[in-house]
């Protein structure tokens, strides 16, 4: 494993335990989709050491040898359905390593994951009453548009269906009714990334976000003029379902105003694209991006953008699954009621050699 320094002091960075010990002393509180109590008593406790490093999980009875990545074994538990929804854009690799990593909790658990998506908000709602519908053991969801998802998510908690949330929603989901989140605080994200944006001399930052009213976006650039104390901030609304229109529109804002000395892309497909928008404008602002991809990992490398913050999707993906496992076999509820924290951690030259190889195999 490598490690990756960390931007502030951050609440919840542990991943606590709380081991239900009460609600196993009769048979009514073990989940009845498909599980009896002997299998639930049979998870030691332990798996959950699993969750801190995903390259060498290993839990849930006697495990099979596997050179399958990260999975070192199978669980032997009773096979279960988790259905992962999500806000996904299709086109934005961002969601290729979260499925990553929920894939390879899957397999390590004996799960069969059901993966979907929807930028739109309503269409994301209804592919969660799908999940519903056809009686899924366990529900992974992102909160993007946390007042649209909100009646979905009641409708699973009332079927009795356990539900988590990840990467978007972090303010939101314990209203909710949900009990676990894996995510960044992304407000502290975007403070953080406006602090160093401060430290490094910006004085006119230009803050991207590529879904107007998408909660963790809006987040981030709210942050970042908070944390950002050495000049001023603009924020510019485009369209990342158009790319071209994306490019376009970042040109012609580079271009109108050369007092732009800092790009603060919010995700790794939109930094890409600000480099050539930056050329298109023979501009010399300065790239910078929440997110990483194996290209984004390449322009860090070659000096194209200065950093990237990175909030582990990988880990988040697969967190979201472990959990669901572990509740669902022995009623474990990781972190204590409170979110559980993947990032920010900041990728820039110092560190970038020790990330290019995942980011090459898919999971960084």
């Amino acid at each position: 494993m490598f490690h990756l320094s960390r931007t502030s002091e951050l609440p919840s960075s542990g991943i606590a335990l709380l081991i239900e010990r009460d609600s196993m002393k009769d048979s009514s509180s073990v989940p009845s989709r498909g599980f009896t109590r002997k299998a639930a008593a049979g998870i030691s406790v332990l798996a959950a050491a699993a969750l801190l490093a995903t390259a060498c999980s290993s839990s849930g009875g006697a495990p099979e040898s596997s050179d399958t990545g990260s999975n070192a074994g199978t669980a032997d538990t009773p096979r279960a359905t988790i259905a992962m929804i999500t806000h996904e854009v299709p086109g934005d690799t961002f969601w290729d390593l979260i499925r990553k990593g929920a894939e390879a909790a899957a397999a390590k658990d004996n799960i069969e994951l059901r993966y979907s998506s929807d930028p739109e908000a309503p269409n994301q709602a209804n592919l969660v009453q799908t999940a519903i519908d056809s009686d899924v053991d366990g529900i992974a969801v992102t909160l993007a548009k946390p007042d649209a998802m909100a009646p979905s998510v009641a409708a699973a908690n009332a079927a009795d269906i356990p539900v988590v949330a990840f990467n978007s929603g972090y303010d939101n989901w314990k209203e909710q009714g949900i009990t676990q989140y894996f995510g960044q605080d992304e407000t502290l994200a975007g403070v953080t990334a406006g602090e160093r944006l401060t430290a490094d001399g910006a004085k006119k930052v230009l803050c991207v976000i590529q879904e107007q009213g998408q909660v963790a976006l809006e987040s981030r650039c709210a942050g970042v003029i908070k944390g950002f104390t050495g000049g001023s901030t603009e924020i510019l609304n485009v369209n990342s379902k158009d790319m071209p229109s994306v490019e376009a529109t970042i040109t012609a804002k580079l271009q109108q105003d050369p007092s732009i000395d800092h790009v603060m892309a919010l995700g790794a497909p939109i930094a890409l694209t600000a480099i050539q928008s930056r050329a298109n404008a023979g501009s010399d602002a300065t790239i910078v991006t929440f997110d990483t991809n194996a290209a984004l990992v390449d322009a860090v490398k070659a000096g194209d953008v200065e950093w990237a913050i990175d909030q582990q999707p990988y880990l988040q993906g697969y967190l979201a699954v472990d959990s669901l496992w572990l509740y669902i076999n022995n009623r474990n509820i990781i972190g204590g009621g409170t979110p559980v924290l993947t990032g920010p951690s900041f990728i820039d030259q110092s560190n970038i050699d020790s990330v290019a190889d995942l980011a090459k195999a898919g999971t960084r």
